[in-house]
């Protein structure tokens, strides 16, 4: 399951929030539970894991969980829905199986959330109004917008560019850090006679390579190759950085099996045994089913007998491998699935 976007409560969270929130993460597998921990406050945080000792003296019953994953299911549905094509279409579409008092309640936490950053009126606008109504602005606007957007939503903004300003506006989105509350303010200010707005009263981080990887993971093989070849010649290390965020080595579980087998015939042994000591077991798995047996067995026991490691070789193990992946997907000899350019493979 994946870790959701947004955080899993509000900084003032209620008591029945909190117990709500410590029961989810105390449901889900640990790795997952402390992604979505990262995402929080320290406050939060503190208070989730002050919440979750309690459940040892106030025991969950089955009901009570099982309520609490259908409405964080419906609640992630809603949000999908509402990136794919804004709040009224979320609306019509949890009308279809859900009760309207629910449907309401789902929405208005929703929308709340929206006000509660800049930009969030955004993420109700359906995407051609969205792309029609920035396209023109200047590219330091347009990503400062994109930093605030969906992933998603950026991508498809980023894909309705023309070539030129879509690097502009990657640069700007790689290379942009925090932003001074007053400057998204006056952005917002000068957009309000459009759509309405909310400003912000905290300094944010915003943008940055990993918000750049994001939505070039999303936009097609040929755009993102575009973009990045064509940024390669200005800032050479600031293009690197985001190819290494666009794909972890964690993220060879979106390999198919064939392409798994394509990397193995490029890679050591010693490599692979030193890259999954971290590796988790769902990944070790995929590499050791695409295998015969006899290599299944000996990189089980190189592992074995390999002894405590620096995690930095392992680190390095991993990248090297990450490379390696890249090389091939360039040269069509894998495919990671999730990545842009869907609609060029042909069955």
């Amino acid at each position: 399951m994946a870790a959701p976007d947004r955080p899993l409560l509000p900084p003032t969270a209620d008591a029945a929030g909190l117990r709500k929130a410590a029961l989810f993460l105390v449901s889900i597998d640990t790795d997952t539970a402390a992604r979505v921990l990262t995402q929080l406050e320290r406050e939060d945080q503190e208070l989730i894991a002050r919440e979750i000792a309690r459940l040892g003296e106030e025991r969950p019953t089955k009901d009570e969980r099982d309520k609490i994953f259908q409405e964080f299911k419906n609640v992630y549905l809603a949000q999908q829905f509402v990136e794919q094509g804004g709040i009224g279409y979320a609306r019509q579409l949890l009308e279809k199986f859900l009760p309207t008092d629910e449907v309401r309640k789902i929405i208005d936490s929703i929308e709340s959330s929206m006000k509660s950053t800049p930009f969030g009126f955004l993420q109700r606008t359906d995407a051609r109004n969205l792309i029609t109504f920035i396209q023109d602005e200047h590219p330091q606007t347009i990503a400062l917008i994109i930093a605030y957007l969906t992933s998603l939503q950026g991508a498809e903004v980023l894909e309705a560019l023309p070539l030129k300003k879509q690097q502009e506006v990657i640069k700007r989105l790689a290379t942009m850090e925090h932003t001074n509350p007053e400057i998204v303010h006056q952005v917002e200010k000068a957009l309000e006679t459009r759509l309405s707005t909310f400003v912000t009263a905290e300094l944010r981080k915003t943008g940055g390579v990993g918000a750049a990887a994001e939505v070039l993971n999303l936009v097609q093989r040929s755009t993102e190759r575009n973009i990045l070849e064509g940024l390669e010649e200005e800032d050479p290390e600031m293009v690197e950085q985001i190819r290494r965020l666009m794909f972890t080595f964690d993220d060879i579980l979106r390999v198919n099996d064939r392409g798994v087998q394509n990397l193995l015939k490029n890679i050591d042994t010693s490599q692979l045994a030193m890259a999954l000591k971290t590796a988790s077991p769902e990944l070790k798995e995929k590499f050791l089913k695409n295998m015969s047996q006899r290599a299944a067995d000996l990189i089980k026991e190189e592992m074995e007998f390999m002894g405590p490691v620096r995690l930095s070789d392992v680190e390095a193990a991993q990248q090297a491998i990450v490379d390696v992946v890249r090389r091939l997907e360039e040269q069509g000899e894998l495919i990671i699935e999730g990545r842009g350019g869907a609609e060029e493979i042909v069955v």
